[in-house]
């Protein structure tokens, strides 16, 4: 790999480096949510639980942690693009 190509690979991994920072920022406000969303579903009564009420509160958790984990697995993104530039 040439020099010029190697500084634009560095140049994208810190570009990526700072969005996984931003990512995390946004995850974090997430997993509050998810919490939250979590309690209040621990919270319902069983017949809300059962219904309609308490389907939606655990499909928006499950998005909600799919969400999470795909912000996690960005953090695998910079150690290719470095692996790529040596």
């Amino acid at each position: 790999m040439n020099n010029e190509r190697r500084k634009i690979l560095n140049d994208c991994k810190s570009k990526v480096e700072a969005l996984i920072v931003q990512f995390q920022s946004i995850k974090d406000e997430v997993e509050g949510v998810k919490n939250e969303e979590e309690e209040a579903y621990e919270n319902m009564p069983d017949g809300l639980k059962n219904g309609e009420r308490g389907e939606t509160a655990q499909a928006a958790i499950s998005a909600m942690d799919d969400f999470i984990s795909a912000i996690e697995s960005l953090d695998d993104i910079p150690g290719h693009l470095e692996t790529a530039s040596e």
